[in-house]
């Protein structure tokens, strides 16, 4: 069975919980030294790159046994003047804090920044790390102890895109790992629309501008890959992707790609085994939540919440729509659950940006976290209903196929309102317990939630290092 992909490296398995207090999350970030500043490049045009926001990576860039932290930034829009804002790289000094390393480790990038993956594309034993970019992605090969060297040029994967989240993974299972860069849509500052919501300037809607497809790159041996995405089948160019995400559903031993679309129905594409995907979103149930809409789906993640061996999908969407929960049925089909899981009502209210399973609580059942906040700072203008910085939502798994929304009772950290865009998870001070990054698209630019708690129950971490596949055991 294909591993899950994660965000950090090692991953906590727990025993089933008996009734226990529920965990508490209290904010860090400034004791933890992380004086990261987010540059959204606002101009006052509503450039539409202004408003997306930006990712970031736990991974262990060094080898220690710590996870690290790497924070995307953005940058000043192209003919404005504003200061340099390169990317965040920050080492975890194992007592509880971070340290910027950026300038030593080479990854500060200044390109206008938008998503991160990590993988050992070389299998050499560390961590690589991928940036997407309004521009040229980048590719940062890990030199050992946490060096790195921009090799995009000598890999061959630049995508000149929008570049908007990416994954590593081995799709056609040779050993090395592919990379699949997702894309958004063809924009242009010159070329910019003026939208309006009555009297009032927003961003424009996706639908706006022609859609990007996604690129797959085919690692061929280490150092450099190839450009397949028309050979596989994945030139689809009809949506307007934000986030891609890869699990096997049908459990064949392959892995399978999911896109999360923005106002265009979402992608599942088969792997077919033979190093080609065939796009069947519609024909299995996840292209359109269960009112027939395509959805403006934000981020998406894989995971088997009701533990029946078969990978379900969250997706985070706009305000005023439901996040939607698409249970696999284990039959080839999926079907949307959300309300029936009781996390339709309480989503509506929020502009889910990215959507995690994770157990925050060590009980054995995937638990749901959504990082919100709306993407125009005027909103209320137009909308007195809504606001621009709003508050994220947890939700605990009960065990029997439902969630009960738990962010009042989960600690001050879950309580503060924060124009919340990008998240990660990872155990960062090694309690044994899952522990929360946000990147958020105003100040005070990032959050670290400490996970108080969470390892109430039985844990054990461990390390997976594949030999016939590839190192990380992905895909």
């Amino acid at each position: 069975m294909m591993l899950r992909i994660l965000l950090w490296t090692s991953v906590v398995f727990a025993a089933f919980a008996t009734a226990e207090p529920v965990p508490q999350f209290v904010e860090i970030t400034e004791e933890a030294g992380l004086d990261f500043s987010y540059v959204n490049g606002a101009s006052g045009h509503k450039y539409m790159v202004e408003a997306v926001g930006s990712g970031a990576a736990f991974f262990d860039d060094d080898g220690d046994g710590w996870l690290d932290l790497y924070i995307v930034n953005g940058a000043p829009m192209p003919g404005y003047r504003g200061p340099t804002s390169p990317n965040a790289h920050y080492r975890n000094q194992r007592d509880g804090t971070f340290a910027d390393v950026t300038a030593t480790a080479g990854t500060g990038d200044a390109g206008f920044g938008m998503g991160a993956a990590v993988g050992d594309y070389d299998n050499d034993g560390d961590a690589d790390l991928y940036v997407t970019n309004y521009g040229p992605n980048v590719l940062y090969r890990n030199e050992g102890a946490g060096v790195f060297a921009d090799v995009t040029e000598a890999a061959a994967v630049g995508d000149l895109g929008w570049g908007t989240h990416a994954a590593f993974v081995d799709y056609d299972r040779d050993g090395d790992l592919d990379l699949y860069a997702a894309n958004y849509m063809e924009f242009d500052p010159d070329q910019n629309e003026e939208c309006f919501a009555g009297r009032v300037r927003i961003y424009c809607g996706p639908n706006t501008y022609p859609g990007q497809a996604g690129v797959l790159y085919r690692n061929d041996g280490g150092s450099r890959f190839a450009d397949v995405t028309a050979e596989v089948g994945l030139a689809d160019d009809s949506g307007r992707q934000l986030a891609a995400v890869f699990g096997d559903f049908d459990n064949d031993g392959d892995a399978d790609l999911f896109v999360a679309n923005d106002k265009r129905p979402n992608f599942l594409f088969l792997n077919n085994g033979d190093g080609t995907f065939s796009e069947n979103g519609a024909e299995v149930g996840v292209a359109y939540n269960e009112e027939g809409l395509a959805e403006s789906a934000m981020g998406a993640d894989w995971g088997d919440y009701d533990n029946d061996g078969f990978l379900d999908i969250i997706v985070a969407t706009f305000q005023w729509l439901p996040n939607t929960l698409y249970h696999n049925d284990g039959d080839g089909f999926f079907t949307d659950v959300t309300f029936a899981a009781n996390l339709g009502v309480p989503s509506v209210p929020y502009l889910g940006m990215t959507s995690a399973f994770l157990d925050y609580d060590n009980d054995g059942f995937l638990d749901v976290f959504v990082s919100n906040g709306h993407l125009d700072e005027n909103v209320e203008e137009y909308d007195p209903a809504t606001t621009y910085p709003q508050r994220n939502q947890l939700f605990r798994n009960r065990g029997d196929g439902s969630f009960a929304e738990v962010t009042e009772q989960s600690g001050p950290g879950m309580l503060v309102e924060r124009v919340s865009h990008g998240a990660v998870f990872g155990d960062c001070d090694n309690d044994g317990d899952v522990d929360i990054f946000v990147s958020d698209s105003a100040a005070p630019h990032c959050t670290l939630l400490r996970n108080d708690g969470g390892n109430a129950n039985h844990y054990l971490t461990v390390e997976a290092v594949g030999t016939v596949s590839n190192r990380d055991g992905l895909g």
